[in-house]
């Protein structure tokens, strides 16, 4: 919706200055009411545009809090994971611990099974009427007597401990079992966790990139339409500076205003301009766009930079004004001229965008402005 609104604006306003450029060379001796009558419908669309541009804005700082909402969330649940992988691995490292403990446990229960199983085999074969009692009345004196009595005693604590023994390494088997059993269970329980953060995460990070590659594309829009806004008002003070200061030169306000209606619709080719062809489709080079635009108001200039310098009279930048000739050093000295549209700005063919407003007094043409300016 919001890339919608973007293009209708960007929309209104390409179409403003195109109805704005699109005024016929007769329209150059308006009055200056007329001219200020049109600016200022064309303020009151500007002004809409303003605030379209800020509630763009409000909406992409809402956007650049929700991105770092999902960052935050994607790093959250990334050491989440992390945290996930580790119980993991420590609960393997005890799940395998408990599997080498059960058959040494198992191993010492058969061993003292083997040993009450003698013990019982020992009885039986001995007719099982064999007490402790008769060993203990069967002794030939005192001394063999209490002898007996330790031996009983003996045996039978033996016999008491093999069987706590034999118990509760029974117990520690169920036990240990259980405990294994239960940490596989909780072992599985956290796979199925770990995949389903790792959808979550998986779907956090779409989402934040369609968020950035929303966010880019509507700054993109904001910057593209607010350059449009600027040059707007650029040509807005040109052509009021035209319309005031034009009596007379009626024949600079055309001149100035020639080349407007080519503005995002058009190339550089060079060479371009010379034929009727490339007149119609907007096919200019740098002399080629302004030899033409000359021609609007019935001044004919040669197609070359270098005859353009010396078309006219030379004069300093203080005294420049709309309509003059401004030149370049580009791939040579003076490769470039332009027309001078006021503001720091002027219009010509470049071979970047066709023919196109474009500062002067900062960036790349400030730097290949040499200074040279010829009034025709």
């Amino acid at each position: 919706m919001l890339r919608k609104k973007l293009i209708a604006l960007n929309m209104i306003v390409v179409l403003g200055l195109g109805g704005f450029f699109a005024i016929p060379a007769v329209q150059a001796e308006t009055s200056k009411t007329g001219v200020e009558e049109q600016r200022e419908g064309i303020q009151g669309d500007i002004k809409g545009a303003d605030e379209e541009i800020s509630n763009l804005r409000e909406k992409q700082a809402a956007l650049n809090e929700q991105l770092e909402r999902s960052e935050l969330a994607i790093k959250d649940n990334t050491q989440k994971i992390d945290d996930t992988k580790k119980q993991i691995a420590d609960t393997k490292s005890e799940v395998e611990e408990f599997n080498r403990e059960i058959p040494i446990i198992e191993d010492r229960i058969s061993k003292r099974s083997e040993v009450l199983k003698e013990r019982a085999l020992s009885f039986q074969e001995s007719g099982g009427d064999v007490s402790y009692l008769e060993v203990l009345l069967g002794s030939s004196s005192f001394r063999n007597f209490v002898d007996r009595v330790g031996a009983v005693a003996t045996i039978v604590e033996a016999d008491r401990e093999i069987l706590e023994q034999h118990e509760a390494d029974k117990e520690e088997l169920k036990t240990k079992k259980a405990a294994v059993e239960k940490k596989l269970a909780d072992l599985n329980e956290s796979r199925v966790e770990l995949e389903g953060m790792m959808a979550q995460i998986k779907e956090q990070e779409n989402q934040a990139k369609t968020m950035k590659e929303d966010l880019n594309q509507e700054e993109q829009l904001a910057v593209a339409s607010k350059a449009n806004l600027q040059n707007k008002y650029s040509s807005l003070a040109t052509y009021e500076t035209v319309a005031t200061d034009s009596k007379g030169k009626g024949n600079k306000s055309i001149v100035v205003r020639a080349g407007n209606k080519y503005i995002g619709n058009s190339v550089y080719v060079f060479g371009g301009g010379r034929t009727a062809s490339d007149i119609a489709n907007g096919r200019f080079d740098c002399s080629g766009f302004v030899a033409w635009a000359y021609s609007q108001a019935g001044i004919k200039l040669p197609a070359h930079t270098d005859a353009l310098k010396n078309s006219g009279s030379q004069i300093s930048y203080s005294q420049i004004q709309p309509g003059d000739l401004v030149f370049f050093d580009t791939y040579k000295q003076d490769g470039h001229v332009g027309i001078y549209v006021g503001g720091g700005k002027f219009i010509g063919s470049q071979s970047s965008t066709g023919v196109a407003i474009v500062n002067m007094t900062s960036g790349y043409w400030a730097g290949k402005f040499n200074g040279r300016v010829v009034r025709i």
